[in-house]
C-alpha cells in the first residue's frame, strides 16, 4: 500500500520506483516472497511501480507470489466510496491490474470488501471464468465473516484458500470475542465470533493486515497501556536476541490459525526488522503469549 507516490493521480517517477524496488529487495532479503496489493493502492499506482521493477529485473516474477484485491471503488469527483462486487467489476479489474502489474496471471486474487448487493452467482461465474481462462489462479476474501465466507464458497466450485483480516496486538476483537462470550463487554465487539475458527475449519488461510499496528508498540504509543506494551515487547526482544517487530509477528504466528502477517510498511528498515520472523518459528512461550495479550489490553481477563 506505501508503494507509488500519493494517494492521487499525480503521475509516479523515478523517486518512486526506487523506493518499490528498495523494499522488495529489503522484502526478499529477509526471505519474503509474497506480496500484496489491491488495485485502489494509491490510485492503482502502487500495482503499477511493482510491474515496472518487474519488468526490470529479470527472472523475479518465477521467484513470487502475487497476491491483489478487487471490489471497492474510492470517493471520487463528489462521488462516495462505494463496494462493487458485480461479475463485470471483478474482471475488469482483474485486467487493469494485470496490465500495471506486467504480468500474465495472478497467483491469488481477493475480494476486498463485502458488497451487500453482490449476487453469489454472478461472483461465482466470473471467479470461475477468470480461473478458466488462467488469469488468476487462487481466489480468496478479505474482512469477511464466517458466514458471508460459507455464503460464497456454496455458490463456487473452487476453493477460497485466504481471508484476511485486521488482526494485532492493536486490534485484539477477532481474539476477545472468543473469550467473552456470555459475559457483558461482548455485546462492544463488532468481529464476528466463528470466523477464525471456520477458516481453520475449512483450510482457509488467515492473514493479518496492520499486524504492526501502525507503531504503536515500537515507539508510536499514546495511552498507558500502549507504553507499557511497548516496554513488555522490548523486554521480550532483548529475551530472545530478536526485534520488537518480530515479536509482535510471533505473537500472531503463534496462534494455532498460524496467522500469516501481512506487513504494510514500504521502508526498508522496518521490513529487514521483521526478518525473525520469517526466518524462526514463534519462540514465545504460552505464559509469554499471554503476558503480551494482557498487557495490551489493559486489564484482566473475565
Amino acid at each position: 500500500m506505501g508503494l507509488g507516490g500519493g494517494w492521487d493521480r499525480q503521475p509516479y517517477g523515478a523517486p518512486e520506483i526506487a523506493a518499490a524496488e528498495a523494499a522488495i529487495e529489503a522484502a526478499l532479503e529477509i526471505g519474503i516472497t509474497a506480496f500484496d496489493h489491491a488495485d485502489i493502492y494509491r490510485h492503482g499506482k502502487s500495482e503499477a511501480v511493482f510491474g515496472e521493477v518487474l519488468s526490470r529485473t529479470p527472472g523475479l516474477r518465477s521467484r513470487i507470489l502475487l497476491q491483489t484485491k478487487c471490489g471497492i471503488h474510492l470517493p471520487e469527483d463528489g462521488r462516495p466510496g462505494f463496494y462493487d462486487l458485480r461479475g463485470t467489476h471483478i474482471v475488469r479489474s482483474v485486467e487493469q491490474s494485470l496490465t500495471r502489474l506486467r504480468t500474465d496471471v495472478i497467483d491469488v486474487l481477493l475480494l476486498h470488501r463485502p458488497d451487500p448487493l453482490a449476487d453469489p452467482e454472478d461472483v461465482a461465474q466470473a471467479l470461475a471464468s477468470l480461473h478458466r481462462q488462467g488469469l488468476v489462479r487462487h481466489f480468496g476474501v478479505s474482512n469477511m465473516a464466517a458466514a458471508q465466507v460459507a455464503h460464497l464458497q456454496a455458490h463456487l466450485d473452487l476453493p477460497l484458500v485466504v481471508n484476511q483480516l485486521q488482526m494485532s496486538l492493536a486490534d485484539r476483537d477477532w481474539l476477545e470475542a472468543g473469550v467473552l462470550v456470555n459475559t457483558r463487554p461482548a455485546a462492544t465487539l463488532g468481529f464476528p465470533l466463528g470466523t477464525v475458527e471456520h477458516c481453520q475449519r475449512n483450510r482457509i488461510g488467515v492473514q493479518a493486515w496492520g499486524p504492526l499496528a501502525g507503531g504503536r508498540f515500537t515507539g508510536a504509543g499514546q495511552t498507558p497501556a500502549e507504553h507499557a506494551t511497548t516496554e513488555h515487547v522490548a523486554a521480550l526482544a532483548h529475551r530472545h536476541g530478536t526485534t520488537p517487530e518480530a515479536i509482535m509477528l510471533w505473537w500472531l504466528r503463534r496462534h494455532p490459525a498460524r496467522i500469516a502477517p501481512v506487513i504494510g510498511t514500504a521502508r526498508p528498515e522496518r521490513i529487514r526488522a521483521c526478518g525473525d520472523a520469517v526466518r524462526r518459528e514463534p519462540e514465545l512461550t504460552h505464559e509469554q503469549w499471554y503476558e503480551l495479550w494482557l498487557t495490551a489490553r489493559g486489564e484482566a481477563l473475565p
